[in-house]
């Protein structure tokens, strides 16, 4: 009963066109109205403690080095080193992925450089997009990751982990996206690009050289415990400002400023986020939610890949109305006990959980990175959306193949301990 009216007043207020953080805060509310336990006091301290938390101070930075790579040219520098066209686009989104984070930023970057070399070239515009949102979304999978940082902090798990555990489903979902656009391309008669001579090829590498090196380091420095996940994000943003600033010398005080005002926007509407789904979790660890769904669930305890796949199920389903980083929120509090009862490592499933959610980024009809493609490459959301559908069905083929077969992250995740 609890958590159907959990879900009735969130649903309900979200079609009335409430902010998230408001709707999550008014549901955590309506179940303390339901239980008779009201207390502003206790909407307060959660709402605080929430946003009190020194893992997302990590949140704020690596939003503000994503700005300053964009600005700074290192993601122009990533793409050009890795080449104009086709699967050079999908390695160039792979590498960006390793550097911001930000699905939104990434395809952002891919689709202004290369969808109009695309479209020069006789590729389809819809295609072209679709390539450019599919391998967008790799970005939140690939440490750094906010979604991970989210899910560490309302799961209370090793971020570190989960930023490790990442990097090989990444990777398998820039080879699925391979092996989609060769079973595109293939019926596509396009202009063969002009073979990049040596010396040039050489240049673009000693140009991009230093972008190459902020992975290295985020990744070395978190495998060798040199610093935690906060501290990477500190390490990022300061290593994108030195080099965009002193290196490539694109990053003005003008851009700069404007880097810390879409940081400071973004960053408020994260934590506000963070903040006011907190209250929604302490009802929901109160009222015992995860033990209502757990009940329904009940059927498939003796299967935990049954109990994993209807999970993702619904979680994919909420993807194409909600957000990235609300779904995070509400569904991590309610399934994490859930899955811990059942066995389940926590770590695997943080992962397939983060990839589903980016997912939804493309999936109609809200799907944020799909507004975005379509806003570049100049074509309508509904074409947007037909472009993506092959590279979609390859990447929910590999959370399919993960959901089968949980050793294709936890053996590659132990390589990393």
């Amino acid at each position: 009963m609890t958590a159907a009216l959990f879900l009735i007043v969130l649903l309900a207020l979200i079609a009335l066109g409430m902010p998230i953080a408001f709707a999550l805060l008014f549901s955590g509310v309506a179940i303390m109205l339901q239980m008779g336990q009201f207390d502003s006091q206790v909407v307060v301290q959660n709402a605080i403690g929430g946003a009190d938390n020194f893992v997302l101070m990590a949140v704020p930075f690596f939003i503000l080095a994503g700005e300053f790579m964009n600005a700074g040219g290192l993601s122009k520098r990533i793409v050009e080193m890795a080449g104009a066209l086709g699967y050079v686009a999908i390695f160039a989104a792979i590498l960006l992925a390793s550097l911001s984070g930000s699905a939104v930023a990434d395809t952002a970057a891919l689709a202004a450089i290369l969808v109009p070399m695309m479209r020069q070239a006789g590729y389809d515009p819809e295609r072209a997009c679709g390539l450019m949102a599919a391998g967008g979304i790799i970005a939140p999978v690939i440490p750094p990751s906010i979604g991970f940082l989210l899910f560490g902090v309302v799961a209370n798990i090793s971020i570190t982990r989960l930023f490790l555990a990442g990097i090989m489903p990444g990777v398998m979902m820039g080879g699925s996206l391979v092996l989609a656009w060769w079973l595109v391309a293939r019926r596509a008669s396009v202009q063969v690009a002009p073979r990049m001579p040596w010396p040039e090829r050489m240049a673009l590498l000693g140009k991009g050289v230093w972008a190459l090196m902020l992975p290295v380091i985020i990744i070395g420095g978190l495998k060798f415990g040199i610093f935690t996940p906060t501290e990477a994000a500190v390490v990022a943003a300061m290593y994108a400002l030195f080099v965009g600033a002193a290196i490539y010398r694109e990053l003005t005080l003008a851009a700069i400023y404007h880097c810390f005002l879409v940081t400071a926007r973004t960053t408020a509407v994260v934590l506000l986020l963070a903040a006011l789904a907190m209250v929604a979790s302490y009802m929901i660890t109160i009222a015992d939610i995860p033990g209502q769904v757990g009940g329904w669930l009940g059927v498939l305890g003796d299967s935990p890949k049954l109990m994993t796949a209807a999970m993702m199920l619904v979680v994919f389903l909420a993807g194409m109305v909600l957000d990235f980083i609300p779904i995070v929120l509400i569904f991590t509090p309610v399934f994490l006990p859930i899955i811990e009862q059942a066995g389940i490592d926590p770590i695997y499933f943080g992962v397939i959980f983060i990839i589903n959610c980016s997912l939804g980024m493309i999936t109609p009809p809200v799907g944020v990175v799909l507004n975005v493609v379509s806003s570049i490459g100049k074509i309508s959301l509904a074409q947007a959306a037909r472009g993506v559908l092959p590279f979609l069905a390859a990447e929910l083929l590999v959370l399919v193949a993960l959901v089968l077969f949980p050793k294709l992250v936890t053996v590659p995740a132990s390589w990393w301990h």
